[in-house]
């Protein structure tokens, strides 16, 4: 081994730090060592991450193994006492160019083994500048880190600290050199999108970033934004939605369920009927737009008629795209202490909403099908549309380039063009 192995778990924030953490390894000399970055929005998650921390101790068996991210952040100790770890690393100590510069192969297996700060002390937030991942094609861009929330189920903010904003000018800078680099598209990242600015001088809003940016980088061709809990949207968010064509139509939202009691339960800060109003609105604004959605199936006390209603909002709000999460319960967070509903019911409830999350795409890529769309190519032969709806073709096109491409079909997954 010549360079360090990563290993990245989790969200694209988690992948987008992944890919900071090359570069610091790199700039810093580090050879010789595998870095996983582990997830714990989930205890599955966890489980993977032990897993592969012992799948990569057996592969790289004379390499020093180093684990950070949020749960070695959560839990430090529980990777500090595997015997395949040699040093456990927190979140904010990851991003630290000198975290970096002191695991010298004398120093990274010393009596420090384990390396974790408070992370609700930490008050700000670096504007890291990275590649995309694995393509030419679109680059990530972390605007904000951290969550103010505390939801029921969530033990994210106490592996991400309190929301911190990358100042507007920081960012700014960042998009135009990946402009000037040959990048089209750029995706806004973070944890809490829509609480970005809340820490700034003035209270920024998201919106307010959308439109500086589109304002101030005339030549990016495609900004698109990440997850954003809908309840946060603000007005100059809603007007780039409706008049900024260079802000992809498609928006990954926070809803995590469809009943008014669970919602309350969960501690999130919108109801049913919030959801609805906030997709109607955002289609009237912008008719072609698609929402991808994130819905937990079997939270503590989810009974079969709030299922249902969290069912039902596929059809109510147009969702597309789902990410299914069957309930976890995480230690440490109130949700674990609430009845608990039967693991058998739990996973019968995500398949039942992964397969209108399937019959929702088939709708979605259908309609497509005689439509000239706009694709980002990410590979010669597969691109994206402005709806993230994945497109493959049967020739090679330049990697990068935005093409106009006639949908001729589709299968469960793609289109054809």
């Amino acid at each position: 081994m010549s360079a360090p192995v990563f290993s990245n778990h989790g969200c694209r924030l988690n992948a987008y730090e992944t890919e900071a953490m090359k570069d610091l390894a790199r700039a810093a000399g580090l050879t010789d060592a595998v870095v996983v970055n582990t997830c714990a929005v989930t205890a599955e998650a966890v489980r993977k991450a032990k897993k592969d921390i012992r799948r990569l101790a057996r592969e790289h068996p004379d390499a020093p193994l180093i684990v950070t991210g949020c749960a070695a952040q959560t839990d430090p100790q529980a990777f500090a006492a595997m015997p395949e770890v040699t040093r456990v690393i927190g979140n904010a100590e990851k991003m630290d160019p000198a975290t970096w510069a002191a695991l010298t192969p004398d120093l990274i297996g010393a009596t420090e083994r384990v390396q974790v700060d408070d992370i609700m002390s930490v008050r700000e937030t670096a504007g890291h500048l990275i590649d995309g991942f694995g393509t030419r094609s679109r680059a990530y861009v972390q605007v904000q880190n951290g969550c103010d929330h505390r939801c029921t189920f969530c033990i994210i903010p106490y592996g991400r600290g309190n929301s911190r904003s990358v100042p507007a000018g920081v960012v700014v800078d960042q998009i135009k050199r990946l402009v000037q680099a040959g990048y089209n598209e750029v995706v806004l990242t973070g944890v809490d999108l829509t609480s970005w600015g809340a820490d700034l001088p003035g209270g920024p809003r998201l919106g307010d970033l959308v439109m500086r940016i589109l304002r101030l980088v005339p030549d990016l061709p495609r900004l698109r934004i990440s997850s954003i809990d809908s309840i946060e949207a603000d007005d100059a968010l809603m007007q780039a939605i409706a008049t900024e064509p260079r802000l992809m139509p498609h928006l990954h939202l926070s809803l995590q369920h469809g009943d008014d009691l669970i919602l309350k339960r969960m501690k999130r800060r919108h109801l049913r009927d919030d959801a609805i109003r906030f997709c109607d609105q955002a289609r009237a604004l912008r008719p072609d737009i698609t929402f991808g959605a994130d819905i937990i199936a079997g939270f503590p006390t989810e009974s079969e008629a709030a299922f249902e209603n969290s069912l039902r909002l596929v059809q109510d709000c147009g969702l597309t795209w789902l990410h299914v999460f069957p309930y976890s319960a995480r230690a440490g967070t109130p949700a674990a202490r609430m009845p608990a509903v039967d693991g058998a019911t739990i996973k019968a409830r995500a398949a039942r909403l992964r397969a209108a999350g399937d019959a929702a795409v088939t709708r979605h890529l259908g309609a497509q099908i005689g439509q000239t769309r706009k694709v980002l190519l990410e590979h010669p032969r597969m691109g994206r549309t402005e709806h993230f709806a994945e497109v493959t073709f049967d020739s090679d096109h330049p990697e990068g380039r935005i093409i106009d491409a006639t949908i001729r079909d589709h299968t469960a997954t793609q289109l054809l063009a």
